[in-house]
């Protein structure tokens, strides 16, 4: 056995990234394998194949299933394990830390196998190094955007941080610190590849101005965006009406905000649009009027009729639906063509619209039994004709 056989792997280059993660496996695996060239069967071991040596193929293949084995290893048993005594803890913090950290870490085991297998079988070029690279720097920003998502509800929590702030502008926020992980990443990868990103960004001239023009109501719209945030004129889920546009928030983003109207339509508005016009807030109103005009016969009675008037205004001061804080009048005000009418003005406790018309059908049938008890009804429009006889 020729003693040139044996390999020293260190004469690979090798990424920084690599470097870091490998814990110069490949070289514990290469040394094995130079023992096999050394032995009995060196001559077998060493047979070329594509100018590779068998057990460094026959090594590179059982590296790959290794780290496969390794890595649904890892998913079924070390994961279970440390979810089992994360459990046990106080907060859910650090069971979402390891939920989120889950897929990137499984993909770096493909990486690292990926790695070492192209190692074994010398493949050794500069290209097949910034692929592997891109793959790990790939892997460090998807495990920082899960654990900005992980962290997110204890960092940008409203409801213990800042009551003034919003779900929105948390999710706002977010999105924003997820763009700029992304955009990092991605110039980090173009530096590695030997891009000059600050180079093509000054070459762009003109380009970039014009860019920047183009660009200038998105801009303005990103800008309207956290003033409707800070504001805090909308939320997702209210009723409101804005430009003329009436309906239920739908989502407020970056650039546009999207509302439903009740005919199931969905309008998509300009944040700029919506930071420059009037906001109509129906769900923030807390109460809804309740208006409307009872019509009684003329054959009532004075007396009847204030007995009417009186219960009805002091079922609504006891009833338990109608804000008390509100406006409330109940009259005799009109002597229409065919009625006596009772003008009713009061408010519910509540903007819901479900809500509310359940409580005016409770009041509209409790203003019935009023009217029946005290022995009157309602009037209806109809005209009464008087027949002239002849002398």
């Amino acid at each position: 056995m020729d003693k040139n056989i044996i390999i020293d792997i260190n004469e690979s280059k090798q990424t920084d990234f690599i470097n870091s993660l490998d814990m110069d496996f490949p070289l514990i695996v290469q040394d094995g394998l130079n023992h096999l060239y050394m032995g009995e069967y060196g001559n077998f071991w060493a047979y070329l194949i594509f100018g590779i040596p068998m057990a460094n193929i026959l090594g590179a293949i059982f590296i790959v299933i290794l780290f496969i084995f390794l890595r649904k290893l890892f998913t079924r048993f070390v994961i279970k394990f440390m979810l089992f005594f994360t459990s046990k803890t106080q907060t859910n913090l650090d069971e979402k830390i390891i939920l989120g950290l889950k897929e990137p870490i499984r993909f770096a085991f493909i990486v690292l196998g990926m790695h070492i297998f192209f190692m074994l079988l010398f493949i050794d070029n500069s290209f097949i190094h910034l692929i592997l690279e891109t793959l790990i720097l790939y892997t460090i920003f998807w495990s920082i955007l899960s654990l900005v998502d992980t962290f997110k509800d204890y960092i940008f929590n409203y409801r213990t941080i800042d009551k003034q702030h919003s779900k929105e502008l948390t999710s706002f926020i977010i999105k924003v610190v997820k763009i700029f992980i992304i955009l990092t990443g991605i110039i980090i990868v173009l530096q590695n590849w030997g891009i000059n990103v600050i180079g093509i960004s000054t070459s762009l001239g003109i380009g970039g101005l014009i860019f920047a023009l183009a660009a200038k109501d998105s801009a303005s719209n990103m800008v309207s965006s956290i003033t409707v945030l800070l504001d805090q004129s909308i939320r997702n889920g209210e009723w409101v009406k804005v430009a003329g546009i009436e309906g239920v928030v739908e989502s407020i983003d970056m650039r546009t905000t999207k509302i439903r109207s009740f005919q199931k339509s969905l309008f998509t508005i300009p944040n700029s649009l919506v930071a420059s016009s009037s906001i109509e807030n129906f769900s923030r109103r807390g109460v809804r009027r309740i208006k409307l005009n009872v019509g009684l016969v003329y054959s009532t009675t004075s007396f009847d009729l204030e007995n009417i008037v009186s219960e009805i205004r002091n079922m609504l001061k006891s009833h338990s639906k109608i804000s008390q804080k509100e406006t409330l009048l109940v009259n005799f005000n009109n002597f229409g063509d065919s009625s006596l009418d009772i003008f009713v003005y009061t408010f519910t406790n509540t903007s819901n619209w479900e809500q509310y018309l359940k409580i005016r059908e409770d009041v509209h049938l409790q203003i019935i039994k009023i009217v029946e008890r005290n022995k009157s009804s309602f009037a209806f429009p109809s005209k009464s004709i008087y027949m002239e006889e002849s002398k």
